[in-house]
């Protein structure tokens, strides 16, 4: 009896790493993906180095060349720290069409930071999964009709593919 408790306890430890853990497969987002993945995945993206200046939101994905954390150049900070070993990059995009809600896309794991009027924007929603070919995080922000930078920091690797999509 004893050890049968033991057990039971030791299992109900587990059970919040368990329970923290993302979901896995293109099905488990929140929301429908298929917009942001086809844009994420397409041959024809934008190409970006770090710190690029556009005039207008892109309508299809984009690659940004990314730098070491350290050397990236943020205009602010992030507000997750990045791990040693990480990149990060920015870019400025000058004209938003019109206010509303965006879906801000990523490739792969990295952190998010939307910054306009000298403040960081907080996401409205947020949809994760892991083990989804093209397609690791959305979120979605609230974006008036001013200038915007997006930052992109604690990736793993010196690029990565991002969308900005009006969302639906």
């Amino acid at each position: 009896m004893r050890k049968l408790l033991i057990i039971v306890l030791a299992s109900l430890g587990l059970a919040p790493a368990w329970a923290a853990e993302e979901p896995s497969g293109c099905d488990k987002f929140k929301w429908p993906i298929d917009r942001e993945r086809a844009a994420l995945t397409a041959p024809d993206q934008t190409r970006l180095s770090s710190g690029s200046e556009l005039t207008a939101l892109p309508e299809k994905g984009v690659t940004i060349d990314l730098r070491a954390a350290g050397e990236a150049g943020l205009p602010l900070a992030p507000e997750r720290a990045p791990r040693d070993g990480t990149f990060g990059g920015f870019a400025t995009f000058k004209t938003v069409p019109k206010a509303g809600t965006y879906t801000i896309s990523l490739s792969s794991a990295g952190w998010v930071d939307v910054v306009q009027n000298g403040q960081t924007l907080k996401p409205k929603a947020f949809s994760g999964a892991t083990d989804c070919d093209g397609i690791r995080k959305t979120m979605k922000y609230e974006i008036s009709a001013n200038p915007f930078v997006l930052q992109i920091s604690g990736t793993r690797n010196d690029r990565i593919s991002f969308a900005i999509l009006p969302s639906d």
